[in-house]
């Protein structure tokens, strides 16, 4: 059984490599063709666009991994069908829930790997790309440090300790400089919100340095004019999917004690808990299909039923996505609902199999 263990886990690893790759040249094609209608804007050029794909298929490859193993696993285990392996396996006295049990074996390989791509590979190469591609474009030289994100901005230097969703930033420090590089004014601002073309600073203490004099201020509200904008500042913000979940649970914390809503990042904080489980789900669906209606069709409708299994569990996802933020349905229930559904498809399939 460890040979056939084997055997079964090396066609299904193989085909399901196969499949991700294929779906990885598709959708990085079409991000550099987007990326270069951007070539050409400040130092942002062709070669860059190259980069900037590069760094983002992780996310890519996290994003397609479903849709990647369902169509590896009903390729190869077509094959073994069409070949009737399948059928020599079952006549020598193997059952199906020991087939399913060797699949699953190859599906946990998977797991694992959706696991440490989505966990520790694609929030950083994300970061770094986005952060890229903005400094590029807007020729502005940005730092993220553990005491928050510097920038420069003209003759002073910005450092944001906290930026939150909407255009917003809190504990601000600014330290403006004049020509000959000698401290001019520091300004902390406790709050800050981006409204038409500037900033909105509340909360202000502001020490304006006379030679050996230093004058304080305090000042309620005032507008800063800044060549940052949110388009910058979000790069250092990886969308909620992509972050770790350590991270997701310390933001959802740090929101609700803010008396912000969370619901967008605890439904991401579910998914990323129950997208491993996905890819052994996908595995399992493969089984039923590949004893039943597709035992004996052709490679072309295997993909093509695939894909469309695919297609569908990645909208039914963003479904209940969206509908957990607009009816306020639980983000646990929203996250693994589609998961839910299609391990009942797989489960019926199974039975009605036997």
């Amino acid at each position: 059984m460890r040979l056939l263990d084997r055997y079964i886990a090396r066609t299904v690893l193989s085909s399901i490599l196969v499949a991700l790759l294929v779906l990885l040249v598709l959708v990085g094609f079409m991000t550099l063709m987007d990326e270069l209608d951007a070539a050409g804007k400040g130092n942002y050029h062709a070669t860059d666009a190259f980069l900037y794909v590069l760094l983002v298929l992780p996310r890519r490859a996290y994003e397609v991994f479903p849709m990647a193993v369902l169509l590896g696993s009903l390729v190869g285990l077509g094959g073994m069908a069409g070949s009737s392996e399948l059928v020599a396996i079952r006549a020598a006295g193997v059952s199906l829930g020991r087939i399913i049990l060797s699949v699953m074996r190859a599906g946990v390989i998977f797991m694992v790997a959706v696991l440490l791509v989505g966990e520790f590979v694609a929030p950083k190469t994300e970061q770094y790309a986005e952060r890229m591609r903005a400094e590029k474009v807007s020729q502005q030289v940005t730092l993220k440090t553990k005491y928050g994100f510097w920038a420069r901005d003209g003759r002073s230097f910005v450092n944001i300790r906290k930026i939150l969703p909407g255009s917003q930033l809190k504990d601000i420090y600014i330290y403006e400089y004049d020509d000959a590089r000698r401290l001019k004014v520091a300004t902390h601002a406790a709050f800050a919100q981006y409204a038409e073309d500037h900033w909105l600073m509340k909360d202000i203490s502001q020490s304006v340095f006379h030679g050996e004099e230093v004058e304080r201020r305090k000042i309620d509200s005032a507008i800063w004019a800044s060549m940052l904008n949110p388009s910058l500042l979000d790069v250092v913000v990886v969308r909620p999917t992509m972050l770790p979940v350590w991270g997701l649970y310390d933001y959802i914390n740090f929101m609700h004690e803010n008396g912000q809503e969370a619901v967008i990042y605890e439904v991401a904080f579910w998914m990323k808990l129950i997208t491993p489980l996905v890819t052994l789900v996908m595995v399992f669906l493969a089984v039923p299909f590949v004893f039943g209606t597709l035992r004996s069709v052709g490679i072309g409708q295997r993909i093509f039923l695939g894909t469309m299994l695919g297609l569908g569990f990645f909208l039914l996802s963003q479904m209940f996505s969206n509908m957990a933020v607009v009816f306020s349905l639980p983000p646990l229930l929203a996250a693994s609902l589609p998961a839910i559904v299609f391990l009942g498809l797989g489960i019926y399939f199974v039975r009605r199999i036997h």
